[in-house]
């Protein structure tokens, strides 16, 4: 029998039907919003992250200005002393402290291409300015590592990731430079190559970095390079020109019915009356501001997008190893890409500072940016070959030849300290380094300022002072450094080899086995600075009342 529903019954079940679809409908409405929102803010932070490089990037290259108009006349004039030309542990330290100070191992190398061709040093005395300013310009990444102390783990990842780049340059001095002053093998072997390539000379090197970043920092400051190099060679005409570029070169206008080939510089000193020290520590402050400010907030930024998933699958594509029988081939095409994108973006100092926020991140291990900065050092040669290849005729063999005793420098500390895993001791040193510095963050300040000034200055210093005075000094050191590191590696490897007294340190006062002594003094004094801040305003406030009570004729 057929079932008679009510037509009221019907209309209320077809209402009900309904409202129960557009809950539905809603509830997708309500959970597909959020994922929209999610999706369009991710959306947006990808051009800001691009913007925010940008601008980081730019702010590398004002900062290398600012350095060049601080310090540069000094870096001009360092290379003036004679004693570089024939004390090569004196050129590495003059290439360390000249790169820091112009922040910059390209005018440094330019400043050093300009003394050879010109007469003034031969190329076996260039080779060991070249090899200083290869460690020289591993500070930038350093002092962009400082900006992660906040977190302590970030910290030992960013610290550690940064100093892996020194670590590297060290030992191949280290083991490189005596092994040149003793054979001379580098110049031996660029002086091949450049007797084997026919060289011709060409207008102008490729700028494909600078392409992008010019139009902005051209409108902050525009430096005069040449002054630079007048310095080093001693032009009395340019030697008292200023660093900032005042008149720019333009098309052949008449002015004042006159011909005229020059036009004022339009950037904001173009016009300034203040010195170049002055214009460089402004422009110093400035750009540490900014890159300050964009470095918090590209990591901010990274954190936000490389969380979960995203993260994971970076992970897996960069810190993957290749399958078992080809798990070697990784690192090298890490070391390849490394080379090209500093060849790229054609410098260094800015590809391992990219590098150091996402190593502090966690996005990039230790092990695999350790290829890519050494590809990085290779990559900057590169760079530095098509500047000398730029050159003009009678500079163009002295220039490639220094750019090619740079090429095979990195590629011999490659060779030294990559291809075999126990052999690689920057990582294991960098490693260390990280976790000191985490655990005292004041080490981090302390490391810069001793091995990129204090060290330099000081053998610098002795190198003046002749090679007696250096030997009878550096030689005792050197034995005492060799006999702790061999000291402290059978004691945790082979202990019974040594003396019941020296299989361990104990021996010794605490301060010289251990950073606590001069953690908790750093700490009191914080402490006691922090206190005074805080009690002075009290005190001056009682001094006040105290002198409010007396009567004027006892005052």
């Amino acid at each position: 029998t057929p079932v008679v529903i009510p037509s009221t019954s019907l209309l209320s079940f077809c209402s009900d039907m309904q409202l129960d679809f557009l809950k539905v409908q809603t509830m997708e409405t309500q959970s597909r919003l959020p994922r929209v929102k999610k999706t369009a803010l991710t959306l947006l932070k990808i051009p800001l992250l691009f913007l925010l490089l940008y601008i980081f990037i730019c702010s590398l290259d004002i900062l290398s200005s600012a350095f060049q108009l601080a310090g540069g006349k000094t870096a001009g004039e360092i290379f003036q002393k004679n004693i570089v030309l024939s004390n090569p542990v004196a050129g590495v330290m003059v290439g360390i402290l000249v790169t820091v100070l112009v922040q910059s191992s390209s005018t440094s190398t330019s400043i050093t291409v300009s003394f050879v061709s010109s007469g003034l040093m031969d190329v076996q005395s260039a080779i060991p300015i070249i090899m200083g300013a290869n460690i020289g310009t591993s500070v930038t990444n350093t002092i962009v590592a400082l900006m992660h102390a906040g977190d302590r783990d970030e910290f030992e990842r960013a610290f550690a990731g940064a100093t892996v780049h020194d670590c590297f340059n060290w030992l191949s001095v280290l083991l490189l430079l005596p092994l040149d002053v003793a054979t001379g093998v580098l110049r031996h072997m660029s002086q091949a190559v450049v007797n084997t390539l026919r060289l011709s000379s060409r207008d102008k090197p490729p700028e494909l970095l600078k392409v992008l970043t010019k139009p902005l920092t051209k409108l902050v400051i525009q430096l005069d390079k040449s002054v630079l190099t007048a310095l080093a060679t001693e032009d009395q005409v340019q030697m008292n020109k200023s660093l900032v570029k005042h008149w720019c070169k333009s098309a052949v206008m008449k002015v004042d019915s006159q011909l005229s080939g020059l036009l004022s510089c339009k950037h904001l000193f173009a016009n300034s009356s203040l010195s170049d020290l002055a214009i460089g520590l402004i422009l110093l402050v400035c750009s540490l501001l900014v890159l300050c400010g964009c470095l918090m907030l590209l990591v901010k930024l990274l954190n936000s997008m490389l969380k979960g998933q995203v993260s994971n699958v970076i992970n897996k594509i960069i810190n993957t190893d290749s399958p078992p029988p080809f798990t070697w081939v990784t690192g090298y095409l890490a070391l390849l890409a490394g080379a090209g994108m500093t060849f790229l973006v054609q410098s260094s100092s800015v590809f391992t500072s990219a590098l150091t926020p996402l190593v502090g991140v966690g996005v990039i291990s230790l092990e695999r940016v350790y290829p890519l900065t050494l590809g990085s050092n290779l990559g900057t040669t590169g760079t530095a070959l098509l500047a000398a290849l730029a050159s003009r005729a009678e500079k163009l063999a002295a220039a490639t030849q220094v750019a090619l005793c740079h090429f095979f420098f990195n590629l011999f500390g490659i060779l030294l300290w990559y291809p075999i895993p126990a052999t690689r001791l920057p990582i294991r040193m960098a490693s260390a380094l990280g976790k000191c510095a985490a655990r005292y963050r004041w080490f981090a300040v302390l490391y810069l300022v001793l091995f990129f000034l204090l060290f330099p200055l000081v053998v610098f210093v002795l190198s003046m002072a002749g090679w007696k005075v250096l030997t009878g000094i550096g030689v005792p050191v050197i034995i005492l450094i060799i006999s702790v590191a061999t000291i402290n590696f059978l004691q945790s490897r082979r202990p019974e080899f040594l003396p019941p007294k020296l299989q361990n340190w104990n021996f010794l006062p605490v301060w010289l086995t251990s950073l606590q002594p001069m953690d908790d003094l750093i700490t009191w004094v914080t402490l006691w600075c922090r206190q005074t801040r805080e009690l002075l305003p009290c005190f001056i406030i009682c001094c006040v009342s105290d002198l409010k009570k007396l009567s004027p004729l006892t005052l």
